[in-house]
């Protein structure tokens, strides 16, 4: 009853979070609807933007397809600011210049040109003093020109007209020339302006397409495993017809991860395909990915905690911890899809650290419970095992300890290298390796499967890894089969081995 109660909520929650009606979203397209300004030593800024983008292809024909299809750039679309009605009644509509907004694009490893540090000054905006030196321009930002590209930081002014409430900037697009992280600030220095307001839209687009520049090579990446997870299933589907009277209904739970593996990938494959040739980002495809991909981190972890407590292999059942162990995937489950939901949005939307720490730390505790559960589990298994002297099993789960443990040692080393790159590195300089981060947690998880595959793979002698029915064996147990084709499992691997003799009364001797 509290299984069945436990799936009846997964698939509830699992519909929930795939058909309820989720608008677009924008992606390389970063939106401003009606946002502030904020202030800093006498200055005013608004942050753009940053993304990672490769430099411009260059150009061998003149058809506009080609160029554009070829060209990197950050482009305004209908960028407007809006004053005060106080602001802009103070000044006479005769007059052409009433204020000026500034956007800033700058390339991070010129951040330092930006300001009076090479002036020896901390002030951001030009005052009278620096003026008159001929350093800068009265009431615009100081800029320090790149001696080896004096294009760059790149200034556009907007005027406010007379008493106008609005600016509306004029379409413009700038090409990028050198791959670099990229910031793009809208700044004013005139403290009349305060309260102004900005709306509108930023485009920014990479040569081969509109994905950010430290998520393009997690296309290729999703497209590759895809294929990975095509052959793995090829291989485990030929060796589950060849040997398909000797499965066991683990059997079935390794083929449900292979298939939910495949989906992932291609999910995710699509999804940043449509990303990258339409710039947008549609929710919809987005939320599948993202739950197919919670669904098959949740199994995963399931599967790996019931094959190290022996389901299938020295115990028939779960017995009555059957509930808690879907009760933990179902909350594992739930904190993944909001984590992931947040951290994909977050790519573009820029949510805020403080919500990325909040949603990971209670999936980071999760996962380490299912390890320490894991183990715990192993060790019990070990332990029976070594006690009945089943030479065959104990080997099969020696095996898969080690790999297991290996594969746990890989993670904290790489969990380091995370904490190291995250701290390293807050301006995104190192934005080009970043998307080796995801892709090494699907490649550990990748590699875990096969290995379990590998181990449990379907052969003419399941007495090696299947459970046998022994005199005292688990009799005190009453527990809830994982399934309901426990019993039936049972029955055949009896009837396997009455089959093979000598595997037998190898087991009853234990």
């Amino acid at each position: 009853m509290a299984q069945s109660k436990l799936c009846t909520w997964i698939l509830l929650i699992i519909s929930i979070s795939l058909f309820s009606p989720i608008p677009s979203v924008d992606a390389s397209i970063h939106e401003y609807r009606m946002e502030s300004f904020s202030q800093k030593s006498k200055a005013f800024f608004f942050h753009g933007g940053r993304e990672g983008l490769y430099a411009s292809k260059p150009q061998q024909t003149s058809s506009s397809s080609s160029t554009e299809k070829g060209k990197s750039f950050i482009s305004f679309d209908s960028v407007t600011f809006v004053r005060t009605k106080e602001s802009a009644l103070k000044k006479n509509e005769m007059q052409q210049n009433t204020g000026v907004v500034e956007a800033i694009i700058l390339e991070v490893k010129d951040r330092d040109r930006i300001g009076g540090a090479f002036l020896k000054s901390d002030v951001i905006c030009c005052n009278r003093s620096l003026s008159e030196n001929g350093s800068c321009k009265l009431g615009e930002v100081i800029i320090h020109k790149n001696p080896d590209n004096f294009d760059w930081p790149k200034r556009i002014k907007t005027a406010f007209e007379g008493n106008k409430e609005e600016a509306k900037m004029d379409i413009e697009e700038i090409e990028i020339k050198s791959t670099g992280m990229y910031y793009l600030y809208f700044m004013f220095c005139d403290p009349e302006l305060s309260g102004t307001l900005i709306k509108g839209r930023t485009v920014w687009k990479n040569p081969n397409g509109y994905l950010p520049g430290k998520m393009a090579p997690l296309m290729t990446f999703f497209g590759i495993m895809s294929l990975a997870y095509l052959l793995l299933g090829l291989g485990w589907f030929l060796r589950f017809v060849q040997f398909w009277k000797d499965v066991i209904q683990l059997h079935y739970h390794i083929t449900v991860v292979i298939a939910l593996g495949m989906c992932e990938m291609a999910v995710w494959y699509f999804e940043y395909a449509n990303f990258n040739s339409t710039g947008r980002r549609p929710m919809g495809i987005t939320s599948w990915a993202v739950t197919f991909s919670s669904v098959k981190k949740t199994v995963s972890r399931l599967l790996l905690l019931v094959v190290s407590m022996g389901y299938g292999v020295v115990r028939p059942t779960l017995g009555g911890i059957t509930s808690r162990v879907l009760l933990l995937g179902l909350i594992y489950f739930v904190a993944t899809e909001a984590l992931e939901l947040v951290g994909n949005l977050g790519n573009i939307n820029d949510f805020s650290g403080k919500t990325n720490l909040f949603l990971f730390l209670p999936v980071a505790c999760l996962d380490a419970w299912f390890i320490l559960w894991i183990f715990s589990s192993l060790s019990k298994t070990l332990e029976k095992l070594q006690m009945r002297r089943n030479m065959a099993k104990l080997e099969l789960y020696r095996n898969f300890t080690n790999a297991l443990a290996m594969s746990v040692l890989l993670s904290i080393a790489w969990i380091g290298f995370e904490l190291y790159y995250n701290a390293a590195d807050p301006l995104g300089e190192l934005w080009q390796i970043a998307w080796i981060i995801p892709a090494f947690w699907n490649l550990i998880s990748y590699t875990l499967l096969v290995v379990i595959c590998i181990l449990w793979s379907p052969s003419r002698n399941p007495t090696r890894y299947a459970y046998m029915e022994e005199t005292g064996e688990d009799s005190d147990e009453e527990g809830i089969a994982l399934t309901s084709g426990a019993g039936d499992v049972e029955r055949k691997e009896r009837k396997v081995s009455s089959v093979i003799g000598e595997d037998l009364e190898e087991d009853k001797r234990e």
